[in-house]
C-alpha cells in the first residue's frame, strides 16, 4: 500500500497549466484546494448513492475545510464527526444533513452538548452504551454499536489496523457476550464497523464476510449498517460495481439502511501544497534540497503512514538526470519527505508543488518548532485563487498561552 498515493492523477486539475504560472504569486507554504476536483469526487459518490440507496457521510478527521462544504453537500447524506467540536461544525456548517458521530469515549461533560448536534451516536463498548445510551434515546437519537469483526485486510499500516491484536476500537463477539444484555442491546438501532485504509471494494467484500460470520444474528434486528471509511471509491482504479454488489448484497440480506463514511474519498487528489526551495546542499552522495514546508507540521501523514507524496516533475529516485533529498527546515533530523529526481537540479527558490494535499494536512497540521501555518487557497473552477485565510505569528503564540500581552 505504501505506492498507492503514487498511482492517482494528482495533477489533472491544472488543466496542463505549470505550478509557477498558476501558483507562483502566492506566498509559500501554501494549500490550495481545487473546487472543482472536489466537485468530481462528489459527483461519483452522489451516483453511487443514486444507484444503491446507500448514504454517504464526509469524514471530517480527513477534510474539515467548511468552506468547501457547500460544494460537496449536495452530493452526500450530511457528516461523520469524532466528537464535539466535529459535530457541531458538521451540524452548524452543512445545516440540515444527518450528523453522525463515533467516539472512543465520550466526556460526561460534553455529552448533553453533543445531543444537540448529533443524530447518530455510535458508542465503541457495551459500558459506553450503558452509561450514555439511555440519555441518547431519550433524545430520540439513533444509536449504534462499533463492532470489531477481528478482520485484518491491510498490511503496513498496522497504526491504522483497528482489527489488530488488542485493539481498544470496537466491540469483539467475545466481549459482547460478556457485557451485552438484552436491554443494552434493545437500545440499538445500527452497528458500525470501520477497518480498512485507502482500500478497494474486494477488501471490504471480506470484512463483510466476518462480518456475517460474528454478528449475522444480530443484524436482522437492527435499521442501519455503516460500513466506516477507509474505500478509496474516487480513486481512478476502484472497484465501484463491487462495492456495489456488497451494498445491494446488505441490503437485501438484511433489510437494513447502509452507511458510508468515507474521508479520503471525498477530497483525494483536490489540493496541493505549494513550497519553495531555501537551501541546496550536498552530503556525501546525497544531494539534498531544504523546503519550506515540513513533512512533520504540514503534511504529517508523510512520516505517519508512512508514504512518499506526488510531487509535480519529480520522479522516483535515479529515475530522472538529478536526485535531491527533500526535507524540511525544522530541527527534527527525520523531517525528510522523500527522494525524487529532476531533470534539471534544484536551485534556491525553485517552486515544487506537492499533489493530493487536501486530507489530512490542513485539520492535522502543526506548529512544532514555531513553524507558520501554511495559507489555504481555493482555486476556482476558472482558474481565479480565493484566500481562505493566512495565519501568523498571534496563531502561533495565542494557542500555547493566555494570549494577553
Amino acid at each position: 500500500m505504501a505506492g498507492v498515493k503514487d498511482v492517482r492523477p494528482p495533477f489533472a486539475g491544472l488543466g496542463g497549466r505549470s505550478p509557477e504560472e498558476l501558483f507562483g504569486a502566492l506566498p509559500t507554504p501554501c494549500y490550495i484546494i481545487d473546487e472543482a476536483a472536489l466537485r468530481r469526487n462528489g459527483e461519483i459518490l452522489a451516483e453511487i448513492s443514486r444507484r444503491t440507496s446507500c448514504k454517504i457521510l464526509l469524514a471530517q478527521k480527513a477534510f474539515s475545510n467548511y468552506d468547501l462544504y457547500p460544494v460537496l453537500s449536495p452530493f452526500l447524506a450530511g457528516t461523520e464527526a469524532s466528537g464535539l467540536y466535529e459535530s457541531r461544525l458538521g451540524a452548524e456548517e452543512m445545516p440540515g444533513k444527518e450528523v453522525h458521530v463515533f467516539c472512543g469515549a465520550y466526556r460526561e461533560e460534553e455529552f448533553d452538548e453533543l445531543l444537540r448536534y448529533a443524530g447518530h451516536i455510535v458508542f465503541n463498548s457495551p459500558r459506553q452504551l450503558e452509561k450514555f445510551g439511555p440519555a441518547a434515546r431519550q433524545a430520540g437519537k439513533s444509536i449504534g454499536l462499533r463492532i470489531n469483526p477481528e478482520c485484518s485486510t491491510q498490511e503496513g499500516h498496522p497504526i491504522y489496523d483497528p482489527c489488530a491484536p488488542g485493539s481498544r476500537l470496537g466491540t469483539t463477539r467475545a466481549q459482547w457476550e460478556e457485557n451485552m444484555t438484552p436491554e443494552l442491546t434493545g437500545l440499538l438501532d445500527g452497528l458500525h464497523f470501520h477497518t480498512l485504509c485507502e482500500q478497494n471494494s474486494d477488501a471490504l467484500e471480506i470484512t463483510l464476510e466476518a462480518v456475517e460470520r460474528q454478528f449475522g444474528d444480530i443484524l436482522p434486528h437492527m435499521k442501519w449498517i455503516n460500513f466506516g471509511g477507509g474505500h478509496h471509491i474516487t480513486r481512478p482504479d476502484y472497484d465501484i460495481a463491487g462495492l456495489e454488489r456488497c451494498i445491494h448484497t446488505v441490503q437485501q440480506k438484511w433489510n437494513v439502511q447502509v452507511y458510508l463514511e468515507p474521508g479520503e474519498a471525498c477530497a483525494l487528489n483536490a489540493g496541493y501544497l505549494a513550497c519553495r526551495v531555501l537551501d541546496v546542499l550536498q552530503n556525501g552522495d546525497t544531494r539534498i534540497g531544504v523546503l519550506d514546508a515540513s513533512a512533520a507540521c504540514h503534511m504529517p501523514d508523510v512520516l505517519e503512514m508512512p508514504y512518499r507524496p506526488p510531487l509535480y516533475g519529480g520522479g522516483e529516485p535515479g529515475e530522472r538526470a538529478c536526485t535531491f533529498r527533500l526535507g524540511g527546515p525544522t530541527c527534527l533530523a527525520g523531517d525528510v519527505i522523500g527522494d525524487y529526481s529532476f531533470d534539471l537540479p534544484l536551485r534556491e527558490g525553485s517552486l515544487l508543488l506537492f499533489g493530493d494535499m487536501a486530507i489530512y494536512t490542513t485539520c492535522k497540521n502543526n506548529t512544532f518548532n514555531g513553524m507558520p501555518l501554511p495559507g489555504i487557497f481555493v482555486l476556482k473552477p476558472d482558474g481565479r485563487l480565493r484566500c481562505l485565510r493566512t495565519f501568523g505569528y498571534e496563531d502561533f503564540r495565542c494557542r500555547l498561552g493566555s494570549g494577553n500581552k
